[in-house]
């Protein structure tokens, strides 16, 4: 008998073989609007829970991703002194899918094609539970942010204003 073929995302796939305990949410995506503020309201959560990533690249070191609040507003001089980069900028959003194999509005920290370094705002650590994207639109991964640490190696810090 032939095995289903699975609809998990690789951040599941991730996570599964690294026995971290998830649970996923799906929702309707709204193409006009990708806001983290959108998806935290589409799923029923505090817009402060639903995590985005942003892809950054630091003078020094790289491509890096920064998880923030949905309703946060990413420092870059805070990121760029925990990263060891004297300066850190947005990469352009044409750029993203290519560096991560992700498109906008389904980046997520776990399973982009390179392990980059991955920095998460403090204020994770105020909730046992947190929203990532799963690595495609309309579906979000809730787990806890400790084990978000483990699974990605995050470096905690404070990066948002």
């Amino acid at each position: 008998m032939a095995k289903a073929k699975s609809n998990k995302t690789n951040a599941c796939r991730i996570l599964d073989s690294m026995k971290i305990a998830y649970t996923t949410k799906e929702y309707e995506v709204d193409e006009s609007d990708l806001s983290a503020v959108h998806v935290a309201a589409s799923v029923g959560m505090d817009v402060k829970m639903v995590f985005k990533t942003l892809v950054c690249r630091g003078d020094k070191n790289g491509v890096l991703m920064a998880c923030i609040p949905g309703d946060g507003e990413l420092d870059l001089k805070a990121l760029a002194v925990v990263s060891g980069n004297k300066r850190v900028e947005m990469v352009a959003l044409k750029e993203v899918l290519g560096l991560t194999g992700y498109i906008r509005g389904g980046c997520s920290p776990l399973g982009a094609k390179k392990n980059y370094p991955v920095y998460l705002d403090e204020s994770s650590g105020n909730f046992d539970i947190i929203a990532i994207s799963a690595g495609k639109r309309g579906e979000q991964i809730l787990l806890n942010p400790d084990d978000l640490v483990t699974a990605v190696k995050a470096t905690v810090a404070k990066l948002i204003r």
